[in-house]
């Protein structure tokens, strides 16, 4: 501090180089907020909404594009319709700026014929299995999201060393 400034002239001026500081981090801490589900590069066209719907369902930035490909096709193999569903339900949450976290109960207080579209590419996505009953098929199992959030601590067998159970410890 000098003496022929005083103290209030420090307070008034506000200083640049902080706000923009301040901007810059609240910028790149709302933009990793987004997800960026066009981020994937997509072999198919029809693929672009599945994927961004998934990034967004799934909480993921990023997904597995090899993976998405193999869902989407079993998605489309048991419902050709899915991919319009799955592009209807990607505008209807751009227009009407719908949370994820209340996309599901929106749709169902609505009775909207979309509602079941969620609920079969999460089922996909995080236990890796398409269809229903005698028409469910497993199309990953180790690369499923439900074994990635938790590998950090689980370890979930990829193949049985023997019969069912085989890899427990027997209680003592």
């Amino acid at each position: 501090m000098t003496e022929d400034r005083p103290m209030e002239q420090f307070v008034d001026q506000p200083n640049a180089a902080r706000r923009l500081l301040l901007f810059g981090l609240v910028s790149a801490y709302t933009a990793s907020l987004i997800p960026w589900a066009l981020a994937q590069e997509v072999t198919e066209a029809d693929t672009a909404p599945f994927v961004a719907l998934s990034a967004i369902l799934a909480g993921r930035q990023s997904l597995d594009s090899a993976q998405a490909l193999r869902l989407y096709k079993a998605l489309v193999a048991d419902d050709p319709g899915f991919p319009a569903a799955a592009k209807a339900l990607l505008d209807t949450i751009e227009q009407r700026k719908i949370d994820p976290m209340q996309l599901q109960k929106t749709l169902d207080d609505e009775k909207s014929p979309l509602k079941l579209v969620p609920w079969r590419i999460v089922t996909a996505w995080y236990m890796g299995i398409v269809g229903d009953g005698a028409k469910a098929r497993c199309l990953a199992f180790e690369t499923a999201l439900n074994a990635q959030v938790v590998a950090d601590v689980l370890k979930p067998p990829t193949y049985a060393y023997g019969t069912y159970g085989s890899w427990a410890n027997k209680p003592i």
